[in-house]
């Protein structure tokens, strides 16, 4: 949405759907995977770390909580950057992989991590 029409666009969409969960895309049984591993440890002594690292902002923050909360998928952390760079972050973070749907976001963060780029979604059209 953001990139069809605009940021502003985006967020009005995300405001309306606000307590509509977003669909599986191509994550959703990876997500549920790990968190089954996750929950197979105590939370305070799992060996798997799971962060949420998105350029999404308020308002948009709150489609992404509930979707995840909807699928019972388990955060460690979530980093809601505004459309920063995430390379840095996720550097601080110590993150040792990253996936993104983004090229640009995907060239800056394997300055700083392994990366892998999701070809899904508005980014990549002729890839869906």
């Amino acid at each position: 949405m953001s990139q069809e029409d605009g940021l502003a666009a985006f967020h009005a969409h995300e405001m309306q759907r606000a307590h509509e969960p977003l669909s599986g895309g191509p994550f959703r049984g990876f997500l549920a995977a790990l968190h089954a591993l996750q929950s197979a440890f105590p939370v305070d002594d799992c060996p798997i770390r799971t962060a949420l690292v998105t350029a999404r902002s308020a308002p948009a923050h709150k489609r992404v909580i509930l979707t995840l909360r909807e699928w019972d998928v388990r955060l460690d952390e979530a980093l809601f950057l505004g459309g920063r760079d995430k390379g840095p972050f996720l550097e601080a973070f110590g993150a040792d992989i990253f996936f993104d749907d983004s090229q640009q976001n995907v060239q800056n963060a394997r300055l700083h991590v392994a990366t892998g780029h999701v070809p899904h979604g508005v980014s990549n059209p002729d890839e869906d």
